[in-house]
């Protein structure tokens, strides 16, 4: 009787050492062990979601960085904090004549940023701007509101195409969900607008692609990708958390933008 259990068993072993066998060739070939695939599509946020099961973003956020001033490393200066890049590879690819224009918008960023002339933001740059924002969702519709200079943006989630011909200061702006990672297509953005405080600019071929990823509750990993032919030799990204802000009876106030009071600061040859 014990001779056809040790038959089961060597049988066992011996079919475990085939998957064993395959799964290493798998891994030689450069394939996905099926273990690894199965993690890859579970979800790993545990947070609310809405009632067509969808991270629940609705609430009020910010980028806590200094981004804003700066996207690549820079040290600290009057009034701007020291930061580390948030650029995939710490620099910005630009073309030589872009780079030149960039370094000339940096000596003259305390009047020429679009931002002290109280145009929009644009996108990115909004979400990592020192100020709050309040996403709204729907099934259809994700609506933003900014803190600075009442800013707004709509993201269509229903199919719709992009707008021809048309520039907006906050793009034209179609979204969808992959898996639990909302992905935001900008274009239409112009060539008003600034990345940052120290003049990386864009022209009007900009085309954002922005990945809203729910951590948990709390923390979104938001990705962007930057793909502008005129100005940069090649497509490139940036990253940063956003924090969901948790403060009681926590509400958007108003950020009013004087130009006038910026030019009376900064314009040069003026006496206090």
């Amino acid at each position: 009787m014990k001779k056809p259990i040790v038959t089961i068993c060597a049988a066992a072993g011996l079919a475990l050492t085939i998957v064993m066998a395959a799964g290493v060739a798998q891994a030689q070939r450069g394939a996905t062990p099926l273990r690894a695939r199965v993690a890859q599509t579970a979800s790993a946020f545990n947070g609310p979601r809405t009632p067509d099961r969808k991270p629940d973003l609705n609430g009020i956020w910010q980028v806590l960085g200094t981004a804003h001033w700066n996207l690549e490393a820079h040290s600290a200066s009057e009034g701007v904090p020291a930061g580390f890049s948030v650029v995939e590879g710490g620099a910005i690819p630009y073309q030589p004549s872009a780079l030149a224009k960039r370094n000339e918008n940096f000596q003259n960023r305390l009047m020429a940023d679009p931002l002290r002339k109280c145009y929009m933001p644009g996108v990115p740059r909004a979400t990592y701007l020192p100020f709050p924002f309040e996403i709204t969702q729907t099934p259809n519709h994700i609506g933003i509101a900014y803190e600075f200079a009442h800013a707004t943006r709509t993201i269509f989630l229903d199919g719709t195409p992009h707008m021809e011909d048309l520039d907006f200061w906050m793009g034209d702006a179609r979204g969808k969900w992959e898996g639990d990672t909302l992905v935001v297509d900008t274009v239409s953005l112009g060539d008003k607008t600034w990345f940052d405080e120290a003049g990386n600019f864009h022209s009007d071929a900009l085309k954002v692609v922005e990945r809203f990823t729910p951590m948990d509750a709390a923390h979104i990993n938001y990705e962007v990708t930057i793909d502008d032919s005129k100005v940069f030799t090649r497509s490139w990204k940036l990253s940063m958390i956003i924090y969901r802000r948790l403060e009681k009876n926590l509400e958007l106030l108003d950020y009013e933008c004087a130009e006038h009071l910026y030019e009376k600061l900064f314009k040069k040859g003026d006496k206090p």
